[in-house]
């Protein structure tokens, strides 16, 4: 086990010792650090130390873990609020501002994060940032009118000071990488993102947009493991 993957352990058995009880409601993250966190969930309830939990999964991928190891599901229908959100981020900045969507769940994890009481981030130190955009910002968006939405986006970016590349995800076949919901994904390389709130905001308003990585407000703690250890980091 490498040290980074040692951190992320850490960061997810830390998640579910201190924060997940019985009788909770969770959404469940998608990706390599909210896997562990699924696997230190699943050992919590075939020991016995958690007997009512339940979990609405943020990805098809994420449902399919969950399935093997034992972890019961629910929908966000059968209970449309939920105790405590448990994922991870691509990037973390000072105030809790996050960049997610690097493995292509962006719009299920927002959606099941802010149906939430609170958003708990799990994350090793690498993703700790002094300001988003170094990680490529993910953007969901329908297939119809590409063109003209890779456009408006851009033309979002400029107003906020970012030249960048606004590329088609590609999936591993080479072909277009489709989300859960058959949307398509855009990355766009921003580098430094100054004004992430208003970036959102502008984001939001273009139609061919279905949900942008940018979480604001979203994440009310970070659990972040490091080489000394595990710190907890609240939003200001």
């Amino acid at each position: 086990m490498s040290a980074i993957d040692a951190w992320r352990r850490a960061a997810g058995e830390e998640a579910v010792e201190r924060y997940v009880r019985d009788g909770m409601r969770l959404g469940l993250g998608t990706g390599s650090t909210a896997g562990v966190m699924l696997e230190a969930l699943a050992a919590r309830i075939a020991s016995g130390r958690l007997r009512d939990v339940a979990g609405v999964p943020t990805s098809d991928a994420t449902a399919a873990a969950c399935r093997g190891l034992g972890i019961p599901l629910t929908t966000l229908d059968e209970i449309p609020s939920l105790d405590l959100t448990v994922d991870g981020a691509d990037e973390i900045a000072p105030d809790l501002t996050l960049i997610k969507g690097g493995g292509g769940a962006l719009l299920r994890e927002k959606i099941v994060a802010t149906a939430s009481s609170r958003m708990t981030v799990i994350a090793d130190s690498s993703k700790w940032v002094e300001r988003l955009g170094r990680f490529p910002l993910p953007i969901e968006v329908v297939p119809f009118g590409l063109g003209a939405t890779r456009e408006a986006i851009a033309r979002a970016l400029a107003r906020h000071g970012i030249t960048a590349d606004v590329t088609v995800r590609q999936g591993r076949d080479g072909h277009c990488f489709v989300t859960d919901g058959g949307h398509w994904i855009v990355d766009a390389r921003c580098e430094r993102i100054d004004a992430v709130a208003s970036l959102a905001a502008a984001l939001n308003a273009i139609p061919g947009v279905v949900e942008h990585g940018l979480f604001v407000g979203i994440a009310s703690k970070v659990i972040l493991a490091e080489p000394g250890g595990v710190r907890v980091l609240e939003r200001p």
